[in-house]
């Protein structure tokens, strides 16, 4: 390219660059501002910036010096642009703030501008049926100077020449989407999400290869050192080591504190072994907390954290699939005391989360099943269509997109209710009864486990009351089954220790059963008081086996 713009290299964790492509009328340019707002990210319109250089418009442009005129200052903008935006991004020590970029809709048939894009970020093509596109060209006033004359026929003709070029990129269809719908569309597709209203707000990265540089995204935000790396002795052993390189290679002092696996050890008594670990490594107050493992791990981590110095910056990289898509999610951190799960607690929110689907790799199936309850559970709660990919169980080159997906479900509830004060209680769908299953069998049932089969009896329950429509149970129940999830309560437990265990649950109020309840896939309703005598009838029915001693 002849300057220092081809060798060019971002050194973020993940392009922070993202270019919205297509034809005219497909909506970058309000597509591009909706999505820069949702990411908390600057906006760039090329050819608002190219006109404002010229100091004229674009049509001017065209009738003073042709379309070779203004094709040449396109290049110019565009190498322009991403230099200054870079340059922001290595001198900002606080956050990482991406860049969304509309681009004209021939801006990248030069291979050299597409190769300058395709280097720096990511290219979206947005697309539409021709009819969609010719109805917004035909409401816009501004002039577009090669579809002058016959509107209809120049924009046939336009997209013929260019469907194989459009074609050639990642697309989007807006078709049917308001511009909202096609952002939040965008960002399931990116992998990446802003989280407001909990502090300064934090974002959510989900791709491959991300703990390879996470040392690195910890500079970009300006966290300090020395940083305490959490984990447990099973993933320490396999993910550990190559998460240590990444943080010492960008200079950080690290130090491990390993505990023990499993929620049996997500108890107080462990917090206090991670604070020690803190004070013995030197913490400050500017130093980092990394959480590096499941949704036990993330939630002592973050809680140590949060009491620590009343509070240091902490970073989650879940490990586990439920991690992934739920524990590692909103700023939730807690630890369990012997009458029941996360009865103590606090809303902590990382400063930063990499969900890296590499992971899920080295998972047992076992615990990839039990990660996928939470799925199925988003689905419910939210995404039909989400639901729908959960009739088995995804290949693990597949996990990404489902990790995504999942994820951006959570998301948009915590952002609409980000301290569970009304709204993000859908989310405890199916935990009612899945908390007390895992207590009352000392979590031999793993957490996605109980969470499945307490689905089912929220589903049955609904059932009971009217609110479901009729055969959700066995829909529920039918996806779950095909994951290998188990819908039934396990032989030999005792009915009244399961209800002794619900009524010490944190989701209890006035000393009524509550419970989030599914409609239909997509819908949920939360709050619904359940008479004891319904529970426990549900309770028996979902029985493997008669339950232990009196309950037989």
């Amino acid at each position: 390219m002849g300057d220092s713009i081809s060798n060019m290299s971002t050194q973020a964790v993940v392009k922070p660059f993202f270019f919205l492509y297509g034809p005219s009328g497909s909506g970058k340019s309000v597509v591009g501002r909706q999505l820069a707002d949702s990411l908390d990210a600057s906006f760039i319109d090329l050819d608002e910036r190219i006109a404002q250089t010229a100091g004229c418009t674009i049509p001017e442009i065209f009738s003073r010096e042709g379309e070779s005129g203004f094709r040449q200052r396109e290049r110019t903008a565009l190498r322009e642009v991403c230099r200054d935006e870079t340059n922001g991004l290595q001198a900002d020590t606080k956050r990482r703030k991406p860049s969304v970029i509309a681009l004209g809709g021939g801006a990248l048939l030069d291979a050299e501008n597409r190769a300058l894009a395709e280097a720096c970020g990511t290219v979206i093509c947005l697309s539409a049926s021709f009819d969609t596109l010719l109805s917004r060209l035909q409401a816009q006033a501004d002039g577009r100077p090669l579809l002058a004359g016959n509107l209809q026929e120049r924009l046939q003709d336009m997209l013929s020449r260019r469907q194989a070029h459009y074609a050639s990129f990642e697309c989007v269809d807006t078709e049917g989407l308001t511009p909202a719908e096609v952002a939040w569309q965008l960002q399931i597709r990116l992998g990446i999400f802003h989280v407001r209203g909990m502090g300064e707000g934090y974002d959510i990265f989900v791709a491959s290869h991300l703990l390879e540089r996470l040392g690195e995204a910890c500079r970009e935000r300006g966290l300090g050192g020395p940083i305490a790396l959490v984990s447990d002795e099973h993933v320490a052993r396999w993910i550990a080591p190559r998460v240590i390189a990444s943080l010492e290679g960008a200079g950080y002092p690290v130090r491990p504190v390993i505990i023990p696996a499993g929620e049996t050890h997500k108890t107080v008594a462990t917090v206090q072994l991670i604070w020690q670990a803190f004070a013995d490594g030197g913490l400050e107050r500017q130093s980092t907390v990394i959480a590096l493992g499941g949704g036990v791990v993330n939630d002592l981590a973050g809680f140590a954290a949060a009491t620590y110095l009343r509070g240091v910056r902490w970073v989650a990289c879940p490990t586990s699939l439920l991690a992934m898509v739920d524990a590692s999610l909103g700023g939730k951190t807690g630890v369990d005391l012997p009458q029941g799960k996360n009865l103590v607690g606090a809303f902590y929110p990382p400063a930063l989360v990499l969900s890296d689907p590499d992971c899920l790799q080295t998972l047992p199936r076992e615990e990839l099943r039990s990660g996928m309850a939470e799925v199925v559970k988003h689905g419910v709660i939210a995404d039909p269509q989400l639901f729908a990919q959960c009739a088995s169980l995804p290949a693990i080159e597949q996990m990404e997109a489902v990790v995504r997906r999942a994820a951006a479900v959570k998301v948009g509830v915590i952002q609409a209710d980000p301290y569970e004060r009304g709204a993000r209680a859908v989310l405890n769908l199916g935990h009612t009864i899945g908390h007390a299953l895992e207590k009352v069998t000392v979590y031999a049932l793993r957490h996605g486990e109980a969470v499945s089969i307490g689905m089912v009896c929220a589903a049955s329950l609904s059932q009971a009351l009217g609110l479901a429509q009729d055969g959700l149970e066995e829909e529920i129940s039918s996806v779950l089954r095909s994951l290998g999830l188990p819908t039934e309560i396990p032989p030999g437990l005792n009915r009244a220790a399961i209800l002794d265990a619900m009524r010490h649950d944190k989701k209890r109020t006035g000393g009524k059963f509550r419970f989030v309840l599914p409609v239909h896939i997509g819908k949920v309703v939360h709050g619904v008081e359940v008479a004891e005598s319904l529970v426990q009838l549900i309770l028996r029915a979902k029985a493997m086996t008669p339950f232990s001693g009196s309950e037989k």
